[in-house]
């Protein structure tokens, strides 16, 4: 199935004009004509089916035939990850863990961060692509870059439970052990660097569990498809 996406689709929409970019994708690249069909989403959890009328490569133009819903992760996911030193990693995360399932990431600056900038345009493109390919309907939420510090302040109204993945020796329970089916978790992965003693008490004294990954050492980007990984497997069984 060839899936598209446009965020702008309304649910009672009967025909929609592709912009100049995708457009040409369409009718150049994959040499679509009036009369082929294919799907679109909207991210939001909608699914079009949509038949070409106008194949124009500057603007091309579809009319709906149909709409279903796709039903919801079963979970609700929010990693908090710190970005990685080499900007591929971070982007290959990104990747893995729409096709698996998430909700919602934020790129969090720790006091052992190497990186502290982002690209959110190019972080987004990927989101998408991985949804298109994965023939998810819902987009992962990006939040702007934050400082742990400011973090640890804006997630004190958060109402599912709350862990931190660290190295340091602690009374750390294993990930798996503590997830329950169907429940909303935010889990914090930080830098290469881990994340400081500092960051790791201020965590605890806002409700962050400290939890592990596993006997192995892990990189940022495996660390936090591990917990992806796992949250999507405890709603399997």
């Amino acid at each position: 199935m060839q899936l598209f996406y446009n965020p702008n689709i309304s649910d009672g929409a009967k025909e929609i004009t592709f912009e100049k970019e995708e457009s040409r994708h369409i009718v150049k690249v994959l040499r679509m004509k009036e009369g082929d069909s294919f799907k679109i989403t909207n991210g939001k959890g909608s699914f079009f089916s949509a038949e070409i009328i106008s194949a124009s490569p500057k603007s091309c133009v579809v009319k709906i035939i149909s709409k279903e819903k796709q039903p919801p992760l079963p979970y609700q996911l929010h990693l908090a990850v710190a970005p990685t030193k080499l900007n591929d990693r971070y982007e290959w995360f990104l990747e893995k863990a729409t096709e698996i399932g998430i909700s919602e990431i934020t790129p969090i600056i720790c006091d052992h961060s190497e990186r502290k900038t982002i690209k959110p345009e190019r972080y987004e493109k990927i989101l998408q692509s991985a949804m298109k390919q994965s023939l998810k309907a819902y987009l992962p939420i990006l939040n702007d870059t934050i400082s742990f510090k400011d973090f640890m302040g804006f997630e004190k109204t958060f109402d599912g439970s709350k862990y931190i993945a660290h190295c340091e020796e602690d009374d750390k329970k294993s990930l798996k052990s503590v997830l329950l089916p169907k429940e909303k978790v935010l889990i914090l992965i930080g830098p290469e660097g881990d994340f400081s003693t500092e960051e790791i008490e201020l965590a605890k004294a806002n409700g962050f569990i400290p939890v592990t990954l596993g006997e192995s050492r892990l990189r940022t980007e495996t660390a936090a498809i591990v917990a992806c990984h796992s949250v999507a497997f405890s709603n399997e069984i």
